[in-house]
């Protein structure tokens, strides 16, 4: 059988935990499936120790839950499984009530290319309890690795500082699945094109790539390899230089760049993959200065991320594209985002809502309550706080007060006549998709139009400064009073 075929033409509404699944069986098995709840994903830390995070991926999580859907293969496989006893582990009338499950919650969401901050919902979801539950490891599995992807994109295009990009990570990536969603998220991100042929036909992303040392390998002398792939494709002539000596590889490809220039058509530049990059382009730059090459462009490659283009550019490295693969598509510092999934309210049996918290002794893994909004304050300069309030009961008087979940002693009064936005928008009510997706060079637009809105301390790479997000006042104390509640009943318990 083509486990290839297999892997990626039928339903992947099995895309999740199998925990997910046996506690969907126990709120259809005792009468809780239709119980309305509300869910909130986000993430507690920003990525690489830096001071923002690019929300990505939303576009994928909508294309999930459109086809949504468990197929017969779905069914037949999930009664093969078995408990502890060797008994089947779902019911056949559980199996029934899956086929014809369809999706029907409300999504609310912070839209892609948004710059967003620890604590922060980027996606709340709301709607029967077996639906929620069974969605959350999808969701964290499409908007983690993205947005962590198209932070790390941001931060290279940060450096680079309007310098071409190109995503080279495709051979490095995790997977297939890992390969084009890093495409995509890097292109988000601020890349400029990428290598990756079916990311550029699936996602509209520009692809660009001419050839490698085997290339050059296959010839009797690097001059015929340059000759020979000139007479190939003249309109698209980068030279890889550094398969045997890069500065001779330089005045080789600079004399098949005058043979081309002789035919009309233009060198367009070199590559440099290893060696002494910063000593080797600055070489580089004056060969091709003083032979009339001074459009052409000097692309370097080679395990590069944004504290090595960074440290290159400090070294006067005359570099002017940059192929960045490996560390950029694994997020080779960081490896997961970390984001999180956490109930926050439930209705109750009197329609009304009870307000659900997962406490620790971690003050930062003490979720929040309620129905969560992020209302993001700016004046004339650019954003100035997020504000985190709960839809049911936040009321909209001539100021608010936020504090610090992390700090009570941090509290920062606004003026509710400011400028504000909401962040999380509607994109499903009751199953039915109302959000218009914007294209993927919107989105794109979007990350660098937020990124220019902040103050550039939140940009730094090092100690950035902290964003201010805190909770509205009546949040925040209904947070504090809910904790008490449940510590206290914790200790009478044990007292007892």
């Amino acid at each position: 059988m083509n486990q290839g075929r297999q892997l990626y033409q039928h339903s992947l509404t099995l895309l999740t935990d199998l925990y997910q699944l046996t506690m969907a069986y126990g709120y259809w098995k005792s009468g809780m499936a239709d119980k309305e709840a509300v869910f909130n994903m986000f993430f507690r830390r920003n990525p690489f120790q830096g001071g923002y995070t690019i929300a990505c991926g939303l576009a994928h999580v909508v294309e999930f839950l459109q086809y949504f859907q468990f197929s017969e293969d779905d069914l037949a496989y999930l009664d093969t499984l078995t408990g502890n006893d060797d008994q089947p582990l779902f019911e056949p009338d559980f199996l029934k009530y899956l086929r014809n499950l369809r999706f029907t919650c409300d999504i609310d969401a912070i839209p892609e290319g948004t710059a967003v901050f620890p604590q922060e919902p980027m996606l709340r979801i709301k709607g029967p309890i077996l639906q929620c539950q069974l969605l959350e490891t999808p969701i964290l599995n499409i908007l983690n690795f993205q947005s962590l992807i198209a932070t790390k994109a941001a931060r290279i295009v940060q450096v680079t500082k309007g310098e071409p990009i190109l995503e080279f990570g495709l051979r490095r990536a995790q997977g297939i699945d890992g390969g084009l969603t890093a495409s995509r998220a890097a292109y988000i991100g601020g890349c400029a094109a990428t290598s990756n042929v079916l990311a550029g036909k699936l996602f509209n992303i520009p692809v660009k790539g001419t050839h490698a040392h085997s290339w050059i390998m296959s010839f009797d002398t690097e001059l015929e390899a340059f000759e020979t792939y000139a007479k190939v494709m003249p309109n698209n002539c980068i030279f890889l230089v550094d398969t045997y000596d890069s500065i001779e590889g330089v005045k080789k490809a600079i004399q098949v760049g005058k043979q081309l220039k002789a035919k009309g058509y233009k060198m367009a530049g070199i590559r440099l993959d290893s060696g002494d990059l910063a000593y080797l382009s600055i070489e580089a730059r004056k060969l091709l200065d003083e032979a009339g090459f001074q459009e052409a462009s000097i692309l370097a490659s080679n395990d590069l991320d944004e504290n090595i283009i960074n440290s290159l550019k400090n070294q006067g490295a005359t570099i002017n594209v940059w192929g960045v693969g490996t560390k950029l598509v694994t997020a080779y510092d960081q490896p997961a985002l970390g984001g999180v999934y956490k109930l926050a309210a439930i209705r109750n049996d009197q329609d009304e809502w009870d307000y659900k918290i997962k406490l620790s002794e971690q003050v930062i893994k003490i979720s929040t309550p309620g129905i969560q909004q992020v209302r993001r304050y700016h004046n004339g300069n650019g954003f100035i706080a997020d504000m985190i309030y709960d839809t049911e009961s936040f009321v909209s008087n001539r100021s608010s007060v936020m504090i610090d979940p992390m700090d009570y002693t941090k509290r920062r009064k606004l003026d509710n006549s400011a400028p504000y936005e909401d962040l999380l928008v509607p994109v499903f009510r009751e199953g039915k998709l109302i959000y218009e997706l914007p294209p993927i060079e919107a989105i794109k637009e979007r990350v660098q139009g937020q990124l220019s809105m902040f103050h550039e301390g939140i940009k730094r790479f090092a100690n950035p400064h902290i964003y201010p997000v805190g909770l509205e006042k009546n949040l925040y104390d209904f947070k504090t009073n809910l904790i008490l509640k449940l510590r206290n009943l914790k200790t009478e318990a044990e007292e007892v």
